[in-house]
């Protein structure tokens, strides 16, 4: 039965949104990194450890996403204790080899992101992006003709670089931590602005004076706020929504809404052109 297992374990993977773009599966109980199809060519985000002996078991994620999942052919109800037993062992084994394949992928990162910050010159207000947005180079730089915004975390450590182009497509440095990092502007008095893109973020410095922190996407605005209130636990924290109207579910608005309430924060929805206690 056990050459069925890979290829449940690989349906598993696409099932959970996180498919192998090429190359087999290997169960030998180690850790492999690998290409989730749709990702920039070249990375490799996924990860996943399979074992298909007497106890078949299965772990995959994404550094990427930040996913983690769980597999086997097998339900928890229908194993023995011992099984049960043998079967945590392996999920904290699986954790554990997750969790410093992580660390030296991000140490990586950190070095390359430090490496190609020094290497890259000062932006000005002349890169076609920042014209065609109408605002300001605030603390980024310009490296082989894209802004280079930094990615640092509360204590001010550089962990990864986003890449914007002429055209505005955004990149991020391989490897990189993004969760709870975010690029400052300004420096925090009465309020502290947070949003997800740069340029949003330059256009409520440049309207407000508030001091901005950029979280890059909305997913990482809740950890953002939650690190920036752990730092500054009296200052008044305002989440910027992206008003994503035309996505269902509004997904700017509804992970502003989050951010905000975990933290004891004031939302601000650009359509109404108000602020809103929540």
């Amino acid at each position: 039965m056990t050459a069925f297992y890979p290829d449940d374990f690989r349906k598993a993977l696409v099932l959970a949104g996180l498919p192998m773009l090429k190359g087999e599966l290997v169960a030998d109980g180690v850790l492999h990194r690998y290409q989730v199809e749709g990702d920039k060519s070249g990375s490799k985000n996924g990860w996943y450890v399979l074992h298909t002996d007497a106890q078949p078991f299965g772990a995959f994620g994404s550094w990427k996403t930040g996913q983690s999942e769980t597999w086997s052919p097998s339900s928890a109800e229908t194993m023995t204790e011992a099984e049960r037993s043998a079967m945590a062992a392996r999920i904290a084994a699986a954790k554990l080899a997750r969790d410093a394949e992580q660390a030296a992928v991000h140490t990586s990162a950190r070095q390359r992101a430090q490496a190609l910050w020094e290497k890259a010159k000062p932006a000005d207000g002349t890169h076609a992006y920042l014209v065609r947005k109408g605002v300001p180079a605030y603390g980024i730089k310009l490296l082989r003709q894209q802004l280079v915004v930094p990615l640092r975390d509360v204590d001010g450590t550089l962990h990864s670089l986003q890449f914007i182009g002429a055209d505005g497509r955004k990149t991020f440095l391989t490897g990189g931590r993004k969760r709870g990092c975010y690029h400052a502007i300004g420096r925090p008095a009465a309020a502290l602005c947070i949003c997800e893109g740069y340029a949003t973020g330059a256009t409520i410095y440049q309207a407000t004076g508030n001091a901005t922190a950029v979280a890059f996407d909305a997913g990482n605005l809740q950890p953002v706020a939650k690190a920036l209130r752990q730092k500054f636990p009296r200052l008044t924290l305002v989440i910027a929504a992206d008003n994503d109207t035309e996505t269902p579910g509004n997904p700017g608005v509804t992970a502003a809404h989050a951010a905000a309430r975990a933290v004891g924060g004031v939302l601000a929805v650009p359509k109404f052109g108000e602020v809103a206690h929540v």
